[in-house]
């Protein structure tokens, strides 16, 4: 009995309901029958094109399957349905040969065992792939010239500020772009902004949660001012509403896509991000600025984890945290403990374990792949290899901390006159490699906006 497994393929199902997908299935079948062919498997994947480039998992699953001889028979719909790539046809001619494979298609046989079956299969793609490329020209071209006319493209989920309609702009939501917008323009990062529509509720137009990369895209989009994107290229002024003005959009798009940002932002910043936990609850402290724009860190409860119950105030924080860095970098106990690590040996030793280690795995992966070893072996070789890397990189990276100091122990007078004029970015690696968190506890009297460094305790790094 030949063992065969069918494949069937969408490249866009809007409906959702699979109904094109259960037509190639049941007339697969049905050949399948009139053949004598037992089915053993069915591959689908659904709404996925083969002309896109995308990963199909189901059609990599079938591949794997004939390699290892689970199916000697293949039955599609149309061959179009397999491939639109001339490459992917070649390898799986090649892979249909080497196992002797046997392909059936409800549109008419294609015998890839002979030359002329291969040169009909060849000539197939070739057409199919044809007409993808005439397809997708005339798409792009609708799509410019809908965008030049300043309309918008229809269909999809509304855009967050508007309607259904994708025209008129909804108040309540325009408010929040409004605000977002120029809290944005105003230096607050976009991981704050979104905690704080979060903890307000405000939903996305699926509702979900704000995330930076949704803000992102909303308020660099030319929709928000009246203008029309395409390709992310402002080509035409809108149709619909305008929510705020093109000249902000300018500087959003400026401030937000500029690739210096994470080195180059405002004073707005936060010096101690990720260095801070909670007193109470053990949890990282967040950046989390008020209303009035006073930074804070906070322990934020929710998805977050954390208790809610910590807040500080960021400044006086930060202002004290620096100035007891700059003490310990004139301690003896710092000096002691560095004067005592080996020189730059040591890191080229780590750094060479690591790429060994590098090598090890790349090794182990080939000799799984050609059946040399079993799973079970490879994961147990994995394991201890990984094992052995992950501590080398853990000594290096405790190596490179103490090297981002060496020069200031001792000098902390002089490096406190140049403190001001460092990026953030040398500013937060100077402390971080000098304390491994400071722990935030409750304030003695609550709501006091005082600053309290009974409340500190440092865990310094060795």
């Amino acid at each position: 009995m030949i063992r065969a497994g069918v494949y069937a393929r969408i490249s866009s199902d809007r409906e959702g309901d699979n109904l094109a997908i259960g037509r190639q299935l049941a007339d697969c079948e049905e050949l399948a029958a009139r053949r004598g062919w037992e089915i053993v498997e069915r591959y689908v994947d659904s709404d996925i094109s083969a002309y896109g480039g995308k990963d199909r998992p189901q059609y990599q699953r079938l591949l794997e399957e004939i390699e290892a001889r689970l199916v000697d028979a293949v039955v599609v719909y149309h061959a179009d349905r397999l491939h639109r790539h001339p490459k992917e046809l070649e390898e799986f001619i090649d892979l249909c040969q080497r196992t002797e494979t046997k392909l059936a298609t409800v549109s008419g046989d294609l015998d890839l065992s002979t030359h002329e079956g291969q040169l009909m299969a060849r000539i197939t793609g070739a057409v199919a792939k044809k007409e993808s490329d005439d397809k997708s020209r005339r798409i792009r071209r609708k799509h410019q010239e809908i965008a030049l006319a300043g309309k918008p493209s229809g269909g999809g989920t509304r855009p967050f500020g508007y309607e259904s309609d994708h025209r008129t702009a909804r108040p309540a939501e325009a408010a929040i772009i409004r605000e977002c917008a120029a809290r944005a323009l105003a230096g607050d990062s976009l991981r704050s902004i979104c905690m704080d529509l979060n903890e307000r509720q405000v939903p996305t137009v699926t509702g979900a949660r704000w995330s930076p990369q949704t803000l992102r895209r909303m308020l660099m989009s030319g929709r928000i001012s009246g203008q029309r994107d395409h390709h992310r290229e402002i080509v035409a002024a809108a149709e619909w509403d305008a929510i705020i003005s093109p000249v902000e959009t300018g500087r959003l798009r400026a401030k937000l896509g500029d690739p210096d940002r994470r080195t180059n932002r405002s004073a707005r910043r936060y010096l101690l991000a990720r260095l801070l936990r909670c007193g109470l609850c053990g949890m990282p402290l967040c950046a989390r600025p008020r209303a009035d724009g006073t930074r804070r860190y906070v322990c934020a409860s929710g998805p977050s984890g954390g208790c809610g119950k910590i807040t500080i105030v960021a400044e006086p924080l930060e202002s004290f945290t620096v100035e007891a860095v700059l003490h310990r970098l004139d301690s003896p106990e710092l000096a002691a403990i560095l004067n005592g690590r080996p020189d730059d040996a040591e890191g080229a030793g780590w750094q060479a374990e690591i790429e060994q280690a590098t090598e090890q795995l790349d090794e182990l992966a080939g000799m799984w792949g050609n059946k040399e070893i079993s799973r079970s072996e490879y994961l147990a070789a994995g394991a201890a290899i990984r094992k052995r890397q992950e501590i080398a990189r853990k000594r290096l990276a405790a190596l490179n901390r103490s090297s981002v100091v060496s020069d200031h122990v001792g000098n902390g007078a002089g490096l406190r006159e140049r403190w001001a004029g460092l990026t953030l970015t040398r500013q937060q690696q100077i402390v971080a490699a000098v304390i491994d968190h400071l722990v935030v506890a409750p304030a003695r009297v609550r709501g006091s906006r005082t600053f309290d460094d009974s409340r500190l305790s440092a865990v310094w790094r060795a």
